[in-house]
């Protein structure tokens, strides 16, 4: 059986990871991997979480199952945060999913079982998991134009052109904030309008929003997904905690399903138990209880906010350092759209040469479609980056 496997594309990222840490020199920077660092180049665990998991090891008394959709004080802790007060509770369904990733599987998998003939419509660059998630479960697929390559920006005209063309019961994926790997994002005007196309369109959105609490804050970074789950009868929500909570490793999300009205909820949340007991069974569950004793204790919650507000104003500062280091070399304003994207990342337009120029000369590291995580850049390594980035010709 074994005999017939394939050998399986290299994923790029990992490769790059390998890359740089092979690579002899003590200048080196790492700009690939998406997750954050610290000025000391650390991933550290905030205070709040240090604080929560300490209150665990204390009082929790069992390390048996928790329930196939996961903690009911975890999901509707989420539903709150996310959410707000944009749609009754009684229309959620929520179900605790291994991180993101698994939030995005569950949803694909819910998308094939309710619609199998729709097509899932994603932003044209997108994080590699989308399409590489849909491709495998043999769903259909299609781009829509989302960033424009001359102006570093939305091009929100192709957007709605392309988006133009779908059709009825099509999935349309947008990302919450932060857009990975641009760092672009919609405006709130920009919003609205997706919102009215898909209404007339029939369309069913589906929101990843990864970076929650990265860009503008908790609730401006949640503007567009309340917006749509306001405005749209029915929307799939699938969240991550590994970024604003710093929890990488414990693999902690949640899918969240939308419906019509509140006696669809109950055969929703049934199906969605479902799925977690086919895919994974038993979600896990230490991440999810820190994020619940965070979010449910005002003290703990206040101090996860300040570090989270502490860590977004850094990631600003160093794309507002960038941008000045770029303007002031090259006296041009040509690199200003690097402090006007949110998230980690941003997209610097460079060509897959230019950013191999940067490797094999200054042992800069980052994807070869020029996506750097600025969070792996601090006040000696900015200055080293502009330079690089002009001597590659960008």
């Amino acid at each position: 059986m074994l005999e017939t496997l394939k050998p399986q594309a290299a994923d790029k990222i990992l490769t790059l990871m390998a890359a740089y840490r092979e690579d002899p020199r003590a200048d080196k920077i790492d700009l690939g991997v998406g997750v954050y660092k610290d000025a000391e180049g650390r991933t550290p665990v905030m205070r709040a979480v240090k604080e929560a998991e300490r209150r665990l090891v204390e009082q929790q008394d069992t390390k048996a199952y928790v329930g196939l959709l996961g903690d009911p004080a975890f999901t509707d802790a989420m539903r709150d945060l996310i959410l707000g007060d944009a749609v009754p509770a009684d229309r959620v369904s929520v179900a605790a999913t291994p991180g993101g990733t698994g939030a995005i599987r569950q949803a694909l998998e819910l998308i094939k079982m309710a619609a199998p003939g729709a097509t899932v419509w994603l932003s044209n660059p997108t994080w590699p998991n989308h399409p590489s998630i849909i491709k495998y479960l043999g769903m259909k697929s299609a781009d829509y134009r989302y960033f424009d390559e001359a102006t570093r920006n939305v091009d929100f005209d192709g957007m709605m052109a392309d988006l133009d063309g779908i059709a009825k019961g099509d999935v349309v994926l947008l990302h919450g904030c932060c857009h990975n790997p641009t760092g672009a994002n919609l405006t709130h005007e920009q919003w609205e309008k997706v919102a009215d196309l898909l209404i007339a369109k029939g369309a069913i959105p589906f929101i990843d929003i990864a970076y929650q609490g990265f860009g503008d804050g908790l609730d401006e970074d949640a503007f567009g997904t309340r917006l749509i789950a306001r405005r749209l009868p029915e929307c799939l929500i699938a969240a991550s905690c590994s970024k604003n909570f710093g929890i990488y490793r414990e693999r902690t999300g949640v899918i969240m399903a939308i419906s019509p009205e509140a006696g669809m909820k109950p055969v929703t949340q049934g199906t969605l138990a479902y799925l977690n007991r086919q895919n994974f069974s038993f979600p896990p569950d230490h991440g999810a209880r820190v994020v619940t004793t965070i979010l449910t204790d005002p003290e703990l919650r206040a101090d996860w906010m300040a570090e989270l507000e502490e860590t977004r104003n850094g990631m600003l500062a160093l794309r507002q350092n960038l941008a000045d280091e770029l303007r002031q070399r090259s006296n041009s304003d040509r690199f200003d759209f690097i402090a006007g994207h949110r998230g980690m990342f941003s997209r610097l337009g460079a060509t897959p040469e230019q950013v191999e120029k940067m490797r094999a000369e200054n042992g800069i590291y980052m994807i070869g479609d020029s996506r750097i995580n600025v969070a792996g850049l601090n006040a000696k390594t900015v200055p080293l980056l502009a330079q690089a980035i002009l001597d590659a010709g960008v």
